[in-house]
């Protein structure tokens, strides 16, 4: 990979030194597996769990302190910082500022992330689109205030700036400069015996393994939704609910982004614990769109979404089954589209590495007859780039995705996955499609139903509490059909920091 450093000295070499210098000295205690990590699918059941044996005496037991490297800041709660004894970090006085001296609340947190990446992709879209063989940095820096009022009512605010110094052409998600991600206010108490949190605001939302709907954290610009929120919890039961506006993004200037009602997404779930950590979900949604284009179909979009999962471990057996499928209308046409997740593993602890052998197998429906009434290709709605690869050569439209993984821990801070992703089409009569939803020209109703197959591997380590990296390649060996299109084969790879205070 040859990387021209006289792209990135000006905007990005400064930040890198800066997040390498301040990073480095913080403590490493209350470290657990990195959070990213846990978000990407790839990590056991075991990924939550700290790796630091249990206190001999049993003692009183102390608050824990959140992990600034998760993936939704929000959640984090700093009260338990209330208590001076356990501000033991560089600039603890800032994740906890009190307004009362005899309340703990209100206290106000202030929070940091930065997330550098360089990439470098030979063959975007398998070079049969206009972007071509590119290396750049993908620079995210975001802030964020969380103001709690009382003990029932809190307001957060996040803003970002998500630059891409280098990239020859540039997308929605890869370059927003200084705007809002997350404004929102926030309501907990107690209903009918049960938790109950409302929000309403600009906010984000992610289920499960993130196949379907997610945050969007491959990418440099994360996903967000100006929406109503409801949630109710009573164990092992939890029922929530949102009416939302996808944000929709733009650069071409600061504090330019916005929703529009001609897109909405609304939702209905449920959820129940069984057998302790053992999960089973149910949702509806439905998706409304106008001025949609797809190959077989334009105008308005009304699509209705059912989808099913159970997720758990049995000993060393742990697994994630989802199912979808998809109604409506489009532009005048009957939508009836299906798509299905599966990822099932062993994990041998007695051994040191503590392997993990998982096996990930994924199928969406296609489009079978051009011109007909009706439109049978999947929408991923809002999927995480991270479940197949950041390569972005493959999504969940059309598809059949076979993929053995094989995951081990050299080193408690330290995880290696490596994994073959076979692929194939459900039909020729549609396209091979790429991140999000794009079809690779020329590939309808052409060619045969192998795509190609790719090799993966990624390396994830924590340095300490406030600083991860990780390294992942992919090498996509492309099918006959992508060949003939005009297509070849694909190598990425992309090398990442990410910092969080």
């Amino acid at each position: 990979m040859t990387i021209h450093f006289h792209c990135f000295q000006r905007h990005a070499l400064p930040r890198l030194c800066v997040l390498a210098l301040t990073a480095l000295p913080w403590s490493v205690a209350a470290w657990a597996d990195d959070p990213e990590m846990q978000t990407t699918g790839i990590i056991t059941r075991d990924a939550a769990s700290s790796d630091a044996a249990p206190p001999a005496v049993a003692t009183t037991p102390v608050p824990a302190r959140p992990s600034p490297l998760g993936l939704t800041r929000w959640t984090e709660d700093w009260s338990a910082l209330a208590d001076p004894a356990l501000r033991t970090a560089p600039l603890d006085g800032l994740k906890y500022i009190p307004f009362s001296r005899s309340d703990p609340f209100p206290y106000l947190s202030l929070g940091l992330t930065v997330r550098e990446r360089i990439e470098t992709n030979d063959a975007p879209a398998f070079g049969t689109g206009p972007a071509k063989s590119d290396t750049y940095l993908l620079d995210r820096v975001q802030i964020h205030a969380d103001l709690h009022l009382d003990r029932h009512w809190r307001s957060f605010v996040q803003f970002e700036d998500a630059r891409a110094v280098g990239k020859t052409m540039l997308t929605p998600v890869d370059q927003n400069q200084i705007d809002l991600r997350l404004l929102f206010l926030e309501y907990t108490g107690k209903v009918a015996g049960g938790t109950f949190k409302a929000r309403v605001g600009r906010q984000e939302f992610a289920f499960d393994l993130q196949r379907f709907v997610s945050v969007r954290d491959g990418p440099n610009v994360r996903q967000a939704y100006d929406a109503v929120w409801a949630d109710w919890e009573l164990k092992p039961w939890r029922i929530l609910g949102f009416v939302s506006q996808p944000t929709q993004y733009r650069d071409v200037r600061y504090f330019d982004d916005y929703s529009t009602p001609h897109q909405r997404f609304s939702t209905l779930r449920v959820e129940r614990h069984v057998g302790g950590t053992n999960s089973i979900s149910a949702y509806y949604a439905l998706l409304q769109q106008d001025g949609v284009h797809d190959l077989d179909a334009s105008g308005r979009e009304n699509r209705h979404v059912f989808d099913v999962r159970s997720a758990g471990h049995w000993h060393a057996f742990d697994w994630d089954l989802e199912a979808m499928g998809q109604f409506g209308t489009m532009g005048g046409k009957r939508v009836r589209a299906w798509a299905f997740g599966s990822r099932t593993g062993y994990t041998i602890d007695t051994l040191h590495w503590k392997p993990w052998f998982g096996m990930q197998i994924d199928g969406a429906s296609g489009d079978t007859k051009a011109g007909d009434r009706t439109v049978g290709t999947f929408n991923p709605l809002f999927p995480n780039e991270y479940y197949f690869n950041l390569g972005s050569y493959n999504t969940y439209v059309n598809i059949f995705h076979v993929k053995p993984i094989v995951l081990v821990r050299p080193a408690p801070r330290l995880a290696v996955m490596a994994a073959v992703g076979l692929q194939w089409r459900m039909t020729t009569a549609d396209a091979i499609y790429t991140v999000p939803n794009i079809p690779v020209p020329n590939t309808r109703g052409r060619g045969h139903l192998w795509s190609g197959l790719y090799g993966q591997v990624r390396l994830d380590y924590t340095f300490t509490a406030n600083l991860a990296g990780a390294i992942e390649a992919v090498d996509y060996a492309a099918g006959d059909t992508i060949r003939q299109a005009g297509g070849h084969d694909s190598r990425y790879l992309g090398t990442e920091l990410r910092f969080g205070w």
